[in-house]
This record gives C-alpha cells, structure tokens and sequence, in this order.
C-alpha cells in the first residue's frame, strides 16, 4: 500500500483518516459477502411466462430433447454413483423459460457425473418439452446475484452526517424450467 501522503494542515489530515475508515468499512461489508449468505438473499419472484391449460397440454405434440453435440469423458465411471444418475438421466416434461431474453433458445452443456459425456443442449422455450432430469435441474440452478450500493447516512460528527456505500444482494432466476401439470411427468424428485 502507498503511504499517507504529508498534509500541511491537520482539518485535511483528519479529513482523509474518515475517508480511509469509512473505505475499511466498506471493505469489510463487501468480504462479509460469502456464497452462504448470498444464497440467503431475498429472491426476487418471476411470473410465469407460459401459462398452458392442462387439455391443451395433451393436444400439443411430445417434444424429446436430444444433445445436439457431446464431448467424451475418458475417466471411468464411479459405479457407486449408479443408481443417482440413472434417476437424474430419466425424462421428465417441463417448460423452460428464459427470463432475461423472453423467448430466447437456451443453450448450454451438461455433465452430470465424472464418467459421463459432456453434451450440448439447445432447449426450446415457453412450449412444453421432454428432458432428462439433470437437464432441468440444471437450468433450474441458473441465477445469479444483484449488488448495489446505497447511499446511507453512516454516521454524524458535531452536526456533519457522512454518507457512505451498503452493499445489497438479491438472487435472480436468469433461466427456470418449470415442471407441467401433467399427470405423466415425474419431475425432480416429486411424485405425480
């Protein structure tokens, strides 16, 4: 760290020690920051955008998802992991939505367990499909989190408030696959 430089009156040097202690605050705040307590934000709740009555939903044709592109895995199977993951690849329906670019095709990679191909999806959105289970899981965990800052009153001295940064976080849903109300899918650990 650069040192402080010399101050010729000491009204500026006092100055420039509540700046530093109010910048170590705000350091502090910003290092409290874990994934822990970010996955304790609030979410901020998104409206569905596909809304399909459930005889609709029977009318309209099966869409089964296939990788579009896969990469081997040269490492062995963990056979202990079996049963798991032949849960997680048995085909559920669900309805992803893009809640960012409304509409926009999802693409993205999966790989499930070590032992298993890496594979490349493009998911079609706001229409009912047919995926395995990992797939909708892991667009499911597709969020992130919002930080701002605010301008707070920090503290007062002889009558001067000093305002410095907070830090808030919300947690956002960029993606979500939302199960059908099917009576045919089983999805994501729920019975129907």
């Amino acid at each position: 760290m650069v040192d402080k430089p010399k101050m010729q009156n000491s009204e500026s040097a006092k100055e420039l020690d509540k700046a530093e202690k109010q910048l170590e605050q705000f350091e502090k705040k910003c290092q409290e920051l874990t994934l822990d307590r970010m996955n304790e934000a609030p979410k901020l709740e998104v409206e569905a955008q596909t809304k399909i009555a459930s005889k609709d939903l029977d009318k309209m044709n099966d869409v089964y998802l296939k990788p579009s592109n896969f990469y081997a895995c040269r490492a062995k199977f963990n056979e202990r992991f079996r049963e798991k993951y032949n849960y997680a690849k048995e085909y559920v329906q669900f309805i992803a939505e893009h809640n960012e670019l409304k509409g926009d095709l999802i693409e993205m990679w999966t790989k499930p367990y070590a032992g298993v191909p890496a594979e490349f999806w493009k998911v079609p959105t706001n229409r009912p499909v047919w995926g395995p289970r990992y797939l909708a899981e892991q667009i499911t965990k597709c969020r992130y989190h919002r930080l701002r800052t605010e301008d707070r009153p920090t503290q007062s001295e002889g009558g001067v408030t000093y305002y410095g940064s907070m830090v808030v976080d919300n947690t956002i849903q960029r993606l979500d696959a939302r199960p059908t109300s099917s009576r045919r899918s089983v999805f994501m650990g729920a019975g129907a």
